[in-house]
């Protein structure tokens, strides 16, 4: 596609409308995502709930935890930790790590694979009181039990699956391995051909750190992530739009009338695929977003979870939310003003009910 027929306008409406298509059942969205991103922070939700309320129809928060065991999808690394279809679970194991387990810990792994699969599913604690592994040194300088990153570092290796959660807890199973027929490179590009289709279009600094983040999903090929971006590059449709070179997955045209926006407004995750390329976001949107969770509460600029305000295919904002006493709070912020329109009043009022509803207040 020529260059001259695409403008940032036209991106910006493609990038929101292919992302926030037609809700449907969760099967079919997340076979559509392909990978959901999960944060453990619950503000007012979890991530992966607040993605997954604009795609599902009649979501409600929770329902991708309590249906997880029927569904078919793994929680898994990919470019991030998530929950990843199962065919693409499988492209990705056996994962070979960077580090090394001693010989004492490949006895315990051995050891601790044999009682999960005597058991069925287990939890951390019952593991735990069977071996006595002792603690260890966490990533954060304090304490854990040995028991619980060992069986952390058998799920990464694809030893155990997740089989459920109760209370946030994961409870283990153990994986069979399917081996895919599939050779590096061909499974190499599927992969990148995932991250195409969730966070398209992209800037071509973004494929190439997204592609760099296929370590965690792959480290085996760790060193085959040049080749694979080198392979996409070529084979993607792309076009360059004020300098910069754009790419979308083949077969679609960001220029397409179906591509518009509609007159919604939408509360979005700080990891939803519409806004998690902050690259992309700056260039569509014209200002920077942060997610400030992390960032100490006198540096924050707009709030611990502030989820970005989308009103058509604009990001003109964002929101703060919290229950209390069952009622919505909402604190939103503008960029600029807020819009004067009533359909913008009427549009929010909408959306701020559709999140009330997806949290269970009232009820």
């Amino acid at each position: 596609m020529a260059s001259s027929v695409l403008t940032l306008d036209t991106l910006r409406r493609y990038a929101v409308a292919r992302s926030l298509f037609t809700p449907t059942t969760l099967p079919k969205a997340l076979a559509r995502l392909g990978f959901v991103q999960a944060d453990p922070l619950r503000a007012p939700a979890r991530a992966q709930d607040l993605t997954l309320r604009h795609r599902v129809v009649g979501y409600r928060a929770g329902d991708l935890e309590a249906r997880y065991p029927k569904l078919p999808i793994e929680e898994d690394f990919f470019v991030n930790y998530g929950f990843v279809a199962r065919e693409l679970h499988h492209l990705m194991h056996p994962r070979t790590p960077r580090t090394v387990w001693l010989p004492r810990q490949v006895q315990q792994a051995q050891e601790v694979l044999a009682f999960v699969r005597e058991r069925g599913v287990v939890r951390p604690a019952e593991v735990d009181a069977h071996f006595d592994h002792g603690s260890v040194t966490n990533w954060f300088g304090g304490n854990s039990k040995a028991s619980t990153q060992l069986l952390e570092g058998m799920h990464y290796r694809g030893l155990l699956r997740v089989a459920r959660r109760e209370g946030g807890q994961r409870l283990y199973a153990a994986r069979e391995h399917q081996p895919s027929p599939m050779s590096r490179d061909a499974i190499m590009d599927a992969l990148v051909d995932v991250i195409v289709a969730k966070y398209a279009p992209l800037p071509a600094a973004s494929l190439g750190q997204l592609v760099s983040h296929l370590s965690g999903g792959v480290p085996q090929w760790r060193d085959h992530r040049k080749a694979a971006l080198q392979r996409a590059r070529a084979r993607l449709p792309s076009a360059v739009v004020d300098g910069i070179t754009w790419f979308w997955p083949e077969g679609e045209n960001p220029a397409a009338r179906k591509y518009s926006a509609d007159e919604q407004v939408r509360l979005l995750a700080p990891f939803d695929p519409v806004v998690w390329d902050r690259r992309r976001f700056e260039l569509l949107w014209g200002w920077a977003y942060r997610f400030e969770a992390y960032t100490p509460a006198a540096k924050r600029v707009r709030g611990h979870y502030a989820l970005p305000l989308l009103w058509r295919d604009q990001v003109i904002g964002w929101a703060n939310v919290s229950a209390k006493g069952g009622v919505l709070q909402p604190d939103v912020g503008f960029v600029a003003a807020a819009p004067k329109d009533k359909a913008f009043k009427l549009a929010l009022e909408d959306e701020l009910q559709r999140m009330a509803v997806f949290l269970g207040l009232g009820e």
